[in-house]
């Protein structure tokens, strides 16, 4: 869910601009996943950008305000959510948390770091969002402890119909600064790619892990 949808076009025209996010439909990459697909994003090419961190910050304050004021803790996705969740922490005046993708096998063996207790509310910080997994793992070991998700926020979400679900099931709010159809439509305003593309670029959205036959 967008909530602010101007803000939305200037952060992927942002994104576009930095290269955060790349597209060639015609020469498509391959992900870890072993999917090919026309974009690649890496948000963490933000934190390059003070300028564009103070304006992406300031939005996922907004939101918390806006929908979840009374939050207890900021809780960031490691390793790429969590200089986001600390500058949203610093803003809101609020307790910082981190969630590894698994326990340490070392020291107390922790997955959560930080801190969050038994019965506080936290949101989670993520970057990007893509099948949902890892915000899942993440939402499903503060589950776990007893905390009380409220929602995930993300920079980008591609928006597919497979992490939808998986939120859906765990009945977590998904609020995202911008996303898959938003970008493509800067990216063709903007002259990053061409009407011709868009054909390929919807079916890809459509059926990803079998695009491109």
């Amino acid at each position: 869910m967008i909530i602010d949808t101007k803000f939305s076009r200037e952060l992927a025209k942002s994104l576009l601009e930095i290269n955060a996010v790349i597209l060639r439909p015609n020469d498509p990459f391959t992900w870890s996943s072993g999917w090919n697909s026309p974009i690649y994003c890496d948000n963490r090419l933000t934190l390059r950008h003070p300028e564009l961190r103070k304006k992406i910050s300031k939005a996922f304050t907004n939101i918390i305000n806006e929908k979840f004021s009374d939050v207890e803790v900021i809780t960031g996705t490691a390793t790429a959510g969590i200089p986001h969740a600390a500058w949203v922490a610093q803003s809101l005046d609020r307790p910082l948390a981190y969630v590894r993708a698994k326990a340490k096998a070392y020291g107390l063996g922790n997955q959560i770091e930080g801190g969050v207790d038994k019965g506080q509310s936290t949101v989670v910080i993520e970057d990007l969002i893509s099948t949902g997994g890892s915000a899942i793992s993440v939402i499903e070991a503060l589950l776990f402890i007893g905390a009380d998700v409220r929602a995930v926020i993300s920079i980008f979400s591609y928006g597919f119909d497979e992490a939808n679900n998986k939120f859906k099931k765990k009945q977590i709010p998904v609020y995202t600064l911008t996303d898959y159809a938003t970008l493509v439509d800067v990216a063709l305003e903007e002259g990053y790619i061409k009407s011709a593309d868009m054909d390929m670029l919807n079916s890809w959205r459509e059926k990803p892990a079998e695009w491109p036959n």
